[in-house]
């Protein structure tokens, strides 16, 4: 009686289990979001058919070592997040670009077995991000002219107004004999440039404000910032016939998306302008960790800066070559960045041989994401 009793729940189980594996097995099939599961040996253990467009995966890498697999993710540090979630047991997210040139956030989640309390992989899942990236690039070009249009007015305004307010003053003390109205034009053109003055003090202030244009930081992969970079640069690269490449020893980084993107491109696009005429222009980024601080250096074979300019460059308007386009703000812009990040940089060059600028940032990758730089 017993040994029947056993039989039935031992069958009982067999069906549910079977049950719930064809569950598993029709979610698997049937989801539009390209999702893995990787065991906690580092097998491939499914993927949902949207993967296998995704990621070039066939039905030949299920049992596969994702060690075999991993050239087709597009970014050198996924294995490094599976370790981490797998031996923390806390979820993972972060945004990344696949093969196919599009943005996931990508969600590694680890799978635990409740009975023996112990994680026994991670599951991947992809959400196609790829339209909020461009809608993000795009605010980020607009947020640049804005900031490049309250400097031209602080700049190309302001001073002016200052000069005619004291133009102002002068002729108010002059003594003046049967103009009767030259108090009320006076007083007219001095409320006109005090409502002038009040209108750019309320915009070149506006940029300073806590409530505009602040960003959460991020678990951000620096190569694929540079990769973006690179893009947007693709068409001046291309007429300079320069060499870009990258040594990345230290791949993430705690930081606002947009403003890591606005320092590598400005300082990629300044390499790309002040290159020396005379020989092929390469530039090479290196990332790197230094005692406690993550390190970012942009090198090129430019024409160089002369010693006497390196104390002033990155002064606002500072522009220590007139032959090429710029506004002189970039440099100013990338210095304010990295201050305020309280982070440092450094130039070092030398005339006719080229430019080194150094990023020192504090490693914070394991610290609250929260933060904002």
């Amino acid at each position: 009686m017993k040994n029947n009793t056993f039989i039935q729940n031992k069958n009982q189980q067999i069906s549910t289990l079977t049950e719930l594996n064809d569950a598993l097995e029709n979610y698997f099939s049937n989801t539009i979001i390209p999702q893995l599961f990787v065991d906690s040996e580092f097998i491939l253990r499914k993927f949902t058919p949207p993967a296998m467009k995704q990621f070039r995966l066939q039905h030949s890498n299920i049992g596969a070592s994702i060690y075999d697999v991993k050239d087709n993710f597009r970014f050198p540090s996924f294995i490094d997040n599976i370790k981490q979630v797998i031996e923390s047991d806390e979820a993972l997210e972060k945004e990344i670009q696949t093969t196919d040139m599009n943005w996931y956030q990508m969600n590694i989640l680890p799978y635990r077995v409740a009975k023996e309390k112990r994680t026994d992989g991670v599951i991947i899942t992809f959400v196609d991000i790829t339209s909020r990236i461009r809608d993000l690039k795009e605010q980020e070009r607009l947020v640049l002219e804005y900031e490049l249009l309250l400097d031209t007015i602080s700049h190309d305004v302001k001073t002016p107004l200052t000069s005619l307010s004291l133009t102002v003053e002068m002729l108010k003390k002059l003594p003046e004999r049967g103009m009767d109205k030259f108090p009320t034009l006076m007083d007219k053109m001095e409320s006109g440039l005090s409502k002038i003055k009040d209108i750019i003090l309320d915009l070149t202030n506006s940029r300073d404000s806590e409530e505009h244009y602040q960003a959460a930081s991020e678990l951000l992969d620096i190569e694929q910032i540079l990769e973006d970079v690179r893009l947007s640069l693709a068409p001046q690269i291309m007429e300079a016939n320069a060499v870009i490449k990258w040594e990345i020893n230290h791949s993430e980084i705690q930081f606002v998306r947009r403003k890591l993107r606005s320092v590598l491109y400005n300082l990629v696009s300044n390499s790309i302008k002040y290159r020396d005429a005379y020989r092929a222009l390469q530039v090479v980024i290196k990332s790197y960790l230094e005692n406690d601080y993550i390190i970012i250096s942009v090198e090129d074979n430019g024409r160089g800066i002369a010693e006497s300019n390196l104390k002033t460059v990155f002064n606002k308007y500072e522009r220590i070559a007139t032959d090429v386009e710029g506004t002189g703000v970039g440099l100013h812009l990338v210095k304010e960045i990295v201050h305020l990040s309280g982070g440092k940089i450094e130039v070092y060059s030398k005339l006719n041989k080229g430019t080194i600028f150094k990023l020192s940032f504090k490693n914070l990758s394991k610290s609250d994401p929260s933060n904002k730089l």
